[in-house]
């Protein structure tokens, strides 16, 4: 019975290394079903998730800590303690054409390491934990060490120098053609945050590369999945909080300091917020003026963007106040505004201004501040030359879903989240010159100011991740079809008494779905958005996760396990469904059985029993999944 157990065990690990997206897989018409051929999945990781190492030879003076080829600049936080100005010269870039400090330069890490922990140690390493967990899933299910890819990039660039410098995405082009010849099945696709806009780009600069007949083609013989987790698909309002006053992101740096840096990134402007009603496309585009005119470098913006309030958005993402009145006449968008006021207020006394969406991504919100802050000229020129004038993209448009056949995009919510922020000159010089007077939240459907009164405005049925807005996320539900099935269940393992199913609801682009379905305030649930009906030959699918903060989702375990699941359906050769059952959940690893302390036994003794190992050290870790729970798979099928 022992042999036949470890036995039972074995059979167990082998058929859950099929389970993450990695597993043996038989192609037949563009759809995994059988046993022969495997796939890889391909990582790549958000803004500030890759580590830079240094390729230069910088003498720091008055620290005994120098910087040699190879060393770690980001994130190596010792060196940032004692060596701040020798650290900036190695993170830096010239706010015009993005090269390097003359001093030292820094260049992205390769490989799994250079995503998983951010500054390995013992005591740094947990504190800059980003992949790790997730690598250690595949680990644990016995992926191939060759099976999962990251690709880093360096995260400071504009997404045009990515390939002028790095030859970025010709590289990832080779990377998903190597990966189909190494394991003999396409790829599957994890991209988190800033890396979900640097996939979008890639997609269009392959537009670019290969002959349009062989574009599809050449999607569906290379990736067969996207999941899309917190993607700021228009934006997030945090950024604009990082280019005026700065954002540390727990660094033990200044606002300051981090401003400074922060603006020497062509990047920081990538995720600037934008109006979901204006696109960058078209022969005769409308100015934001009003005028007409050729040329593809303007936006072409619908009437809703003139007629409905704060270009979609929950609020006025900028509330700022500057010194005097001057200047209007050479922002159009500004002055008439500007003129209404005018009556009210004595000449020459400080005037608040309000900006959208629309008039932060077109720039009329930095050339209003021009005159009294030193980094919008930088701030306009990289937008203009890196975002406006972009021949592949203009990335601050709305996204249109990815011409890939099976799409999940998965994001948390109901966090308060910044939606919309106000400025006031601070007095002191650049790079302090802006302070913020006041924050307005969203938070789970309503707008609170940071001193805890209600604000006015358009909140959406639930608020962000922490970091990106609700609106920008779920701006993924216009890629599902007419029809979707909304399933609703507790994140934690269940038995199904609390799931709730609402089949058939029809949905209309660009307008929100609610769920008419209750809570339990002490659960958290993950709401289940999939297509019923959906474009031929295509499949969509929206998780929103309840309180799942923004950089911690992907090491969340709902997340992995329902990644598993989903992708363990899909390889079954008797799976009929498009999607996994939402039915039921059970334990999956040793590490979801627990002592219930209440019952004096192992939680889920359906799926768990107590057996104890020489070194469990309390009775929690002796509860292990019991000999034949390979048989719950079947569950999911």
């Amino acid at each position: 019975m022992c042999g036949g157990g470890e036995e039972e065990r074995r059979r167990i690990a082998i058929t859950l290394a099929a389970v993450l997206l990695l597993g043996i897989f038989e192609l037949g018409e563009g759809e995994l079903k059988g046993e022969r051929s495997k796939v890889s999945g391909i990582i790549i990781p958000g803004f500030a998730s890759t580590q830079l190492r240094a390729w230069s030879i910088l003498d720091c003076p008055y620290s005994p800590l120098d910087f040699n080829p190879l060393d770690l600049v980001w994130l190596d936080t010792t060196k940032l303690l004692s060596a701040v100005n020798c650290w900036l010269k190695c993170m830096l870039l010239d706010p015009y054409n993005q090269t390097d400090h003359p001093e030292c330069k820094s260049r992205p890490d390769s490989g799994l390491s250079a995503i998983t922990e951010l500054d390995p140690g013992y005591i740094t390493g947990p504190l800059s934990s980003v992949w790790k967990e997730w690598v250690k899933w595949c680990i644990e299910f016995g992926i191939e060490a060759n099976a999962v890819i990251a690709v880093p990039y360096d995260w400071r660039l504009p997404p045009s120098l990515l390939e002028e410098r790095d030859l970025y995405f010709h590289k990832l082009k080779l990377t998903f053609e190597t990966a189909l010849k190494l394991r003999g099945g396409p790829s599957v696709v994890f991209a988190h945050s800033l890396g979900n806009h640097v996939f979008r780009y890639f997609l269009e600069w392959l537009k670019l590369e290969i002959a349009p007949k062989q574009y599809t083609q050449w999607l569906d013989e290379h990736i067969y999945a996207y999941f899309a987790v917190g993607a700021p698909l228009l934006g997030a309002i945090e950024t604009v909080k990082g280019t005026l006053s700065g954002n540390t992101f727990g660094l033990p740096v200044s606002e300051g300091t981090a401003r400074l840096m922060f603006n020497s990134f062509g990047s920081s402007l990538w995720m600037m917020p934008f109006s979901k009603y204006c696109r960058a496309d078209g022969m005769y585009l409308k100015h934001l003026s009003g005028r007409i005119r050729k040329g593809h470098h303007t936006y072409q913006c619908e009437q809703e963007e003139f007629q409905s309030n704060y270009s979609g958005w929950p609020t006025n993402i900028i509330n700022i106040e500057i010194p005097s009145i001057r200047g209007f006449d050479a922002y159009p968008s500004v002055s008439e505004f500007s003129r209404t006021n005018l009556s009210s207020m004595e000449c020459g006394l400080p005037t608040q201004l309000s900006f959208s969406a629309r008039e932060i991504s077109d720039g009329t919100f930095f050339k209003a501040i021009e005159d009294y802050d030193s980094d919008s000229k930088r701030i306009l020129h990289q937008l203009k030359k890196s975002y406006h004038d972009d021949p592949v993209l203009n990335p601050l448009t709305p996204w249109d879903r990815p011409p890939i056949k099976n799409v999940f995009c998965i994001y948390g919510i109901d966090l308060r989240t910044e939606v919309g922020y106000y400025f006031a000159p601070s007095g002191k010089p650049y790079p302090d010159n802006w302070i913020i007077t006041d924050v307005i939240y969203e938070n789970e459907g309503s707008l609170v100011s940071r001193s805890g009164n209600q604000v006015e405005g358009n909140p959406g049925a639930a608020s962000g991740d922490e970091t990106v807005p609700y609106h920008s996320l779920s701006w993924c539900k216009n890629w599902l079809g007419s029809r979707v099935n909304i399933t609703r269940a507790p994140q934690s393992e269940h038995d199904g008494s609390d799931v709730q199913v609402e089949l058939n609801v029809e949905h209309h682009n660009e307008e929100d779905i609610v769920p008419n379905m209750t809570r339990s305030p002490k659960v958290k649930y993950i709401t289940y958005y999939e297509d019923s009906e959906s474009i031929p030959g295509k499949r969509t699918a929206v998780w929103e996760l309840d309180k799942a903060n923004h950089r911690n989702i992907v090491r969340s375990p709902v997340l992995m396990r329902e990644l598993w699941l989903q992708i363990w359906h899909d390889i079954h050769v008797n799976g009929t469904s498009n999607f996994v059952t939402k039915a039921k959940r059970g334990p999956l690893r040793n590490e979801d059985c627990y002592w219930d302390y209440g019952k004096a036994r192992c939680a889920w003794p359906e799926y768990c029993e107590y057996r104890y190992i020489f070194g469990d050290v309390h009775l929690g870790q002796s509860c292990r999944l019991k000999n034949s729970s390979a048989d719950t798979l079947l569950h999911y099928v």
